[in-house]
Formats: C-alpha cells, structure tokens, sequence
C-alpha cells in the first residue's frame, strides 16, 4: 500500500508557477482619453474639453508607462500613444482657445463698431459755437456732427404772416430764423427727416411754426456731399417773449441741438 502511495506522488511532478496578471487599465484609458481629446482639439471651441481630457491622458500614459517599466503592464505601444495623443490634445486645446478668443474679440469690436455706427452723431460746437451743456449755441453758430454735417440757424426777425397763415396767434409776434444745413460729408444727407421746434419766454411755451404761402415748407430732398440747403422757418411767440429756443432735429442719427436767440 505504501508501494502505491509513493508511486501517485512521484508521478505528480513539479507545480508550474501561476501567471501573472498585467495591469494595462491606465495605458488603454490613456489611448481612449487621448483619441476623444486630440478630436476634440480640431474643434476650437471646445478647447476646454480637449484641455482636460488631453491632461488626464498624458498623466495616466505616463504612468501606465512607468508600469510597464516595473512590469506591472505590458501594454507599453498602448501607453505611449494615449500619452502622445494626450499632449497633442494639450496644444490642440492651446490653439483652439487663441482661436476662440480671437473671434469672440472680433464679433464685440464688430458689435461695438455697429452700436457706434447706428447711434445718434453728436453735435460739438462750431467756430465761435457755445460748448454743449452750456445754454446752447447763440444765432449764427453751427453745430457740427462727426459725419461733417453743419447745421447753422440764425438771429431772429420780425415777419409778417399772410392772411391765411395757420399757427399764428392774433397778439403775438411773429419771428423768422434762416436754417442751413451743409454737407461736408462723403455720402449724401436725407434732409427729408430734418424737424424744428421751438419754445419762446421765459416759460418756455410752444412756439408754434407758422405756414403761409413763403414759409413753412421745411427741408426736402437729399443734399450731396459738398452742398448746402437753405430754408427760412417762422415761429409764434407771446408778445411779452425776449427769447426763442429753437431745437434743429437732423433725423434718427443725429442727436438734436438747440439754439437761445434773443428777441
């Protein structure tokens, strides 16, 4: 019986080592990461995507490398890849934000630049012409835009209505300023759109603007660049009045000015 026994042991032979497991978790996640991050890349606004992802793969190719070195992976083509793939990413993401930041500066100039475009032109004082803000401009001064337009008005005079004029009061006076507007820009001015009020006394009422056969057509048509446009305006005001505040509107683009004539 011990024959049989020695014999079942001596036929076993020696115990084969068992295999070790590799661990190449970090390398092939560097490759996925990498691969998606690098694509990523090519997107310029999705730079942050492709920043991080490309820093989470470089960190992990590189340790997954420093595995393969020790000999707890042997997935070392797989590493390196997800690493390079990960720095690539990196200068992708680089690239993508100066490209981002770029356009985006761009579009907010361009944006600036409309605003600016289609807001009112503001009026400045002309030769001899009042500062803005500081009771108007006085008669013969000219109000002069960014876009070179020139609106100059006039001292007042008396005038004398027709029969038949519409705004005039009977016991107030009548008053007539000449209004003229000169192109000195280089595209041509819509005067259609130009208006006139005007307040008289010292508690500014409505001056009201009178229209007869000789005034009160207003402004009509385009003036080019280099020529002017000349019209005479009448206003009512209290007989009592010793000022006239006369405001030229030139249109939507142009912020209106005003004038403080004396009666």
């Amino acid at each position: 019986m011990s024959h049989d026994t020695h014999q079942t042991y001596a036929g076993q032979g020696p115990q084969s080592p068992t295999p070790r497991a590799f661990r190449n978790g970090l390398g092939t996640a560097a490759l996925i990461l990498g691969v998606i991050g690098a694509i990523s890349g090519l997107i310029p606004f999705l730079f942050v995507l492709a920043g991080i992802l490309g820093l989470i793969a470089l960190i992990l190719g590189l340790s997954a490398r420093g595995r393969v070195k020790r000999g707890e992976a042997s997935n070392k083509g797989v590493a390196t890849t997800g690493a390079v793939l990960g720095l690539v990413a990196l200068i992708l993401s680089v690239v993508g934000a100066v490209i981002t930041f770029t356009a985006v500066s761009d579009a907010v100039d361009e944006i600036d630049k409309s605003i600016q475009e289609s807001a009112p032109k503001k009026p400045s004082a002309g030769k001899g012409g009042a500062a803005k803000g500081k009771g108007g401009l006085a008669a013969g001064d000219g109000s002069v835009y960014d876009d070179k337009l020139k609106v100059t008005v006039s001292g007042p005079t008396a005038y004398k209505p027709s029969e038949f004029a519409a705004g005039h009061t009977e016991g107030n006076k009548a008053y007539q300023v000449t209004v003229v507007i000169e192109n000195g820009g280089t595209k041509k001015f819509d005067a259609a759109l130009v208006t006139l009020d005007a307040r008289a006394g010292k508690d500014g009422v409505a001056a009201e603007q009178i229209f007869d056969e000789k005034v009160g057509t207003g402004f009509t048509g385009s003036i080019l660049p280099g020529k002017k446009s000349t019209v005479v305006f009448a206003f009512d005001a209290p007989a009592d009045a010793k000022n006239l505040t006369v405001e030229v509107s030139p249109g939507l683009e142009h912020e209106a000015a005003q004038w403080e004539l004396k009666l």
